[in-house]
């Protein structure tokens, strides 16, 4: 015969309170096995972990309902918690998204009337945010006379919010949302990029001719940037292989817009590399700041490597003494 335990000793056992243990029996979730010459409830060892179990799915946020079929066998615990997970899993997003907003009020100093357009920005559907980026890039280019891939490849420039983003994405989001809707940054960029490439040299640079080179040379660049990080001296023949293809690369470049070849010239140029006039050009290159800001908010939404001016500025240091 199994031993019986009174409720007292099942509230030990279980966790649970002895009201708990009681409200669950007048529900009929889990009923006493029998009861004492006095009328006192008792339970064996299966209704204690019946009462267990009930315990752990309450925890997990599971109704009664959802616990009567279980214990009733109406439905498997695995179908019970693949529901529950998908509530979970929302209820998680939905918290990143408060907490994401929350954050942002505390950093900055947000207005009330911001703080429902921040919650409605996190909010959105992936429909929404493409809309949001597709409007921006269409002002942005809006008369801009370049080659059509050179269009494309600029509304190509968007983020895209994973499933489960972390604050830092959301945040980014937020700010980028509110970035793409500004009228000042909005103007500024497009009338940078009218005024960068309404001209003869500026049509050139945007063909695809003249990607396919600035391709190459982010390729380029990469394998240094991973070569550098790996610990390759800078007065290694690897290194040295590697600044002579970026030289040549850039060489081919310039002549492919002022039709001369001159990659002597080129390599001085790299060797002269000054990162202090390099800081000095970024600051005034008003139009690249804002592209910059924009990418660094992609990239950070996206979870790839941000645009990182003083990485850049020691790569090109390394090349310069790879070629000294």
């Amino acid at each position: 015969m199994n031993d019986l335990y009174s409720i007292g000793d099942v509230a030990r056992r279980t966790g649970l309170s002895v009201s708990a243990v009681r409200f669950y029996a007048d529900e009929g979730v889990v009923t006493p096995t029998g009861l004492t010459g006095g009328g006192f409830r008792q339970y064996d060892v299966h209704a204690i972990a019946r009462l267990e179990l009930v315990r752990t799915l309450r925890d997990l946020g599971a109704g009664l309902d959802d616990i009567r079929r279980v214990l009733a066998a109406e439905t498997t615990l695995h179908n019970l918690a693949t529901t529950h997970l998908r509530l979970v899993e929302d209820q998680l997003r939905q918290f990143r998204a408060r907490r994401a907003v929350l954050r942002t009020i505390v950093r900055q100093h947000t207005t009330t009337e911001q703080v429902s357009l921040m919650h409605k920005l996190v909010s959105m559907s992936d429909d929404d945010r493409d809309q949001l980026i597709n409007q921006f890039w269409d002002f942005v280019t809006d008369g801009l006379d370049v080659h059509p891939g050179y269009i494309e490849r600029l509304h190509a420039m968007r983020p895209h919010l994973p499933e489960e983003p972390s604050t830092e994405q959301l945040e980014a989001w937020i700010e980028l949302a509110d970035l793409v809707r500004d009228e000042e940054f909005r103007t500024a960029l497009r009338d940078h990029l009218h005024r960068t490439f309404n001209t003869e040299k500026g049509r050139l640079m945007a063909t695809p001719e003249m990607m396919a080179h600035a391709e190459r040379q982010r390729e380029l660049f990469l394998e240094a940037k991973a070569a550098l990080q790996a610990g390759v001296p800078a007065e290694s023949p690897q290194a040295r292989d590697i600044a002579e293809r970026v030289a040549a690369a850039r060489a081919e470049m310039l002549a492919a817009m002022t039709g001369q070849h001159d990659p002597d010239e080129v390599r001085r140029s790299i060797v002269a590399f000054d990162r202090n006039k390099g800081a000095r050009w970024m600051a005034e290159a008003t139009g690249l700041k804002l592209l910059t800001r924009y990418s660094t908010l992609v990239a950070t939404i996206n979870g790839t490597p941000k645009p990182d001016p003083d990485q850049a500025a020691t790569l090109h240091e390394w090349m310069a003494a790879a070629l000294r």
